[in-house]
């Protein structure tokens, strides 16, 4: 039998005794102390009797609370599992998947509307001649085809010259495309949001604020040719910049002058850090024209007229001086 004791004394309020005895009056000083007296003269005689009616049964620890057996493992063709409870079997099979097996029109019903898009990604819309890879100032030459294709696109689409286009590397979603094949899968991987082309009017020193910002942020640009070099914090530094006409020849940008320039309205909408210099211009122009469908229509029209897209460099970045301490991997 499990016994449970607790001495007589524990049990006392000798915190509410000790609180009478300083703060009470005396008649309650006295009682309480009276009280004390009693309950120790009984405990005393307690023990005396117990000791002189022989000694009392054994006080018997409580038993520790029996821990569980360990799990046995099923073995195969058991006729009960864990605790009695029926033995769960398990089994699989394999089966290949190929043209025998015949279509589920369910499935085939709800998969119609999405058919033809899916297919349509799958189309060959050009043919690139090298490698675009991106990384480096500039976004490299897949940054390069982008701002290409923006310049080229916006030009058409508003009838008359774009001087210059831009956009930033972090929304080119693919490092490289390899050479052969050009399908519209790579353009809709390489520019998955629907960012809208824009032009917008800056002055000629905007304009070059704008061109230090690309260079610092390594973002891409077509239609103007820039030099910087490496800094102390292996940053590329914007050093000076020229615009580039129809017939490849260099102009001095006029810092009084106005300028028509294309990028994305992602760039416009940030309303500020390093591109709040583009709310500073005026006559903001939509073109109803996605920066992806830009792509897709400058990379069938290149085809259409028999050229490939070539990924090659160019100088539109030209470096001043030595290269950066370390080299490091192409903003994501």
């Amino acid at each position: 039998m499990c016994r449970v004791v607790r001495h007589t004394m524990q049990a006392l309020p000798f915190r509410s005794m000790l609180y009478s005895e300083i703060h009470g009056d005396k008649t309650e000083m006295r009682v309480t102390l009276a009280l004390v007296r009693a309950l120790l003269l009984l405990s005393v005689l307690a023990s005396f009797s117990l000791s002189g009616f022989g000694q009392s049964k054994v006080i018997e620890p409580c038993p520790a609370t029996p821990s569980p057996s360990p799990a046995s493992p099923l073995r195969t063709g058991s006729t009960s599992g864990l605790n009695g409870q029926p033995e769960i079997n398990s089994s699989a099979s394999e089966k290949l998947i190929d043209a025998t097996i015949s279509d589920d029109a369910t499935i085939e019903k709800i998969l119609t509307p999405y058919s033809g898009k899916v297919r349509a990604l799958n189309v060959e819309i050009g043919t690139l001649e090298g490698e675009l890879k991106k990384g480096g100032v500039g976004a490299g030459s897949l940054g390069s085809f982008v701002a290409d294709g923006m310049k080229v696109q916006a030009t058409a689409k508003l009838g008359r010259p774009v001087v210059l286009a831009i956009t930033n590397a972090g929304g080119l979603r693919k490092n490289a495309i390899p050479p052969g094949q050009l399908r519209a899968s790579d353009v809709f991987e390489l520019l998955p949001f629907e960012n809208a082309l824009i032009e917008i009017e800056l002055t000629g020193a905007q304009v070059l604020k704008l061109l230090q910002v690309a260079t610092s942020g390594r973002d891409a640009q077509a239609g103007a040719r820039i030099q910087y070099r490496w800094n102390s914090e292996n940053r590329p530094e914007f050093i000076s910049a020229k615009l580039i006409d129809a017939t490849g020849h260099e102009q001095e940008i006029d810092t009084g002058a106005t300028y028509r320039v294309v990028t994305i309205d992602y760039l416009l909408k940030l309303g500020g850090g390093s591109y709040a210099i583009l709310q500073e211009g005026k006559n903001v122009t939509p073109l109803g024209l996605t920066i992806r469908d830009a792509i897709m229509e400058y990379v069938k029209a290149e085809t259409a007229s028999g050229r490939p897209v070539r990924a090659r460099p160019d100088d539109r970045f030209v470096q001043v001086g030595p290269d950066p301490a370390r080299s490091e991997a192409p903003p994501q």
